[in-house]
């Protein structure tokens, strides 16, 4: 029997990131994300391996798409460690309650309606509850992992995270078993951002296990995004409109923070003008970054205590205030999620603003098939939002500069350092866009990469 790894999510797609590492002694999971967008029908299907045999899990980073079916894993029976940055767990912790409060607000809507029709025994429970991510958190053992320090996960795996760049607490993660090393790249950081330092430099590899969100194409540059970002703003304001910016609350809302209080700070930003930060979960994960402040960027560090705070900004807290935000006829930035308009305060916004040509919507980050995001990028004249049909007369603005994923030469750049690379297979990406990357692989590199299947078995 030989080593092998297995992708029980991630494969073709670019959610669900669930990596099998069985070396024939043991087996480990390197992430156990939840699947978005046209994939989410997965998540309700059973794991085709048997949870009680994971020995450990290693975490990347805390993104949904990379934790969340932690707790699912745990109701089928894992019971072993969980290895991460601490970023990362005070990350998980905030968006794995989220998602189960989210799930168990959808569930009593949908319930209800269901009675109405006699038919309430049809309506799929939640995945699992605030509890079950509550009792997760208490009973598993949590092991905290410092960057650059070799750990030993068992008696034949030892792995060492080093910083990726991409969120908060973010790794790649070199895995060295039985004189072999695999490496898992996590999702590799766009070195040309406001927040975060570059993703460190790896050492070799026997097998890569690469992302290729972006590995179709070349991000602009921060600071022609930034210029972008910036003119949108302005125009809108200045013209009497509004802005909606659908924000992931990791990592995106806090860049977009950073650079209007930049605005603010260059005398740029309207007097007049409003900035509401309508996400419960991105105002947490603020928090995080403020208590994690010295491993920002030194443009961040600065400002210590308040790297992302200004006057015109304010923090909305409940339902009702973010509903107060709809009569505001003009000067308002409104940053909310679901960062994909696939759920959440954002859809409310949406609702009220979209149909108005004063107004724009910004997009700052990836919109993935299936979404109402996607929708909307790829030219909708009409969407539909809590069953009503919205016709689309806002300016469309998409700005990929501030993306959190490294572009194709950045990736290709990080593989040509390392000393000897053996073995590349692409995972974390939409098929057509691996086409394009496995392409570049060998015309730049002169290197094969292959695209790996959902649960193929990878020998090691």
């Amino acid at each position: 029997m030989k080593p092998y790894e297995q992708s029980h999510g991630a494969a073709k797609v670019v959610t669900g990131s669930a990596h099998l590492l069985d070396t024939t002694k043991n087996k480990i999971l390197i992430d156990c994300g939840m699947f978005q967008g046209i994939d989410e029908y997965r998540n309700y299907e059973p794991f085709s391996f048997d949870a009680r045999e994971i020995k450990a899990i290693v975490l990347t980073h805390g993104h949904l798409d990379h934790v969340g079916r932690l707790p699912l894993l745990y109701k089928y029976g894992f019971r072993g460690k969980i290895y991460a940055h601490p970023a990362t767990f005070d990350i998980a912790k905030v968006v794995l309650l989220d998602s189960a409060k989210l799930q168990e607000e959808e569930y009593k809507t949908r319930y209800k309606k269901a009675q109405r029709r006699g038919k309430e025994k049809f309506v799929r429970k939640p995945l699992y509850t605030v509890d079950d991510v509550k009792n997760m958190f208490k009973n598993l053992k949590k092991i905290k992992v410092k960057y650059n320090v070799p750990i030993k996960i068992t008696e034949d795996i030892i792995a060492t995270f080093k910083d990726a760049g991409h969120i908060l607490g973010s790794s790649f993660i070199e895995i060295d078993f039985d004189s072999k090393r695999v490496v898992f790249s996590g999702d590799l950081g766009n070195k040309d951002n406001n927040i975060l330092p570059s993703p460190q430099k790896p050492t070799y590899a026997d097998a890569l296990f690469i992302e290729s969100t972006y590995g179709d194409r070349f991000h602009k540059s921060f600071e022609e995004s930034k210029i972008e970002f910036k003119k949108a703003i302005l125009d809108t304001i200045l013209s009497g409109g509004n802005v909606i910016i659908p924000t992931f609350a990791i990592e995106r809302a806090q860049q977009i923070l950073c650079v209007l209080k930049e605005m603010n700070d260059e005398g740029l930003l309207p007097k007049n003008t409003k900035v509401f930060l309508d996400s419960p979960m991105a105002d947490k994960i603020t928090k995080i970054y403020k208590k994690w402040h010295k491993m920002l960027r030194k443009n961040c560090k600065k400002y210590k205590e308040h790297p992302f705070e200004f006057p015109q900004l304010h923090l909305v807290k409940d339902v009702e205030d973010s509903k107060k935000i709809n009569k505001i006829e003009k000067g308002a930035i409104i940053i909310a999620g679901s960062g994909m308009c696939n759920g959440g305060r954002i859809l409310h916004h949406l609702k009220h603003r979209l149909w108005n040509r004063k107004n724009a919507i910004i997009f700052v980050g990836y919109q993935a098939k299936g979404t109402l995001g996607r929708e909307i990028i790829d030219g909708a004249k009409f969407v539909k939002i809590y069953h009503e049909e919205i016709i689309v007369r806002a300016k469309i603005y998409t700005i990929n500069g501030f993306s959190a994923h490294a572009d194709q030469r950045e990736l290709i750049e990080w593989m040509s350092e390392f000393e000897k690379l053996d073995r590349i297979f692409l995972i974390h990406g939409e098929y057509e866009k691996q086409l394009i990357f496995k392409d570049a692989i060998h015309k730049k590199m002169n290197k094969n990469a292959h695209i790996v299947e959902f649960r193929e078995k990878i020998y090691l």
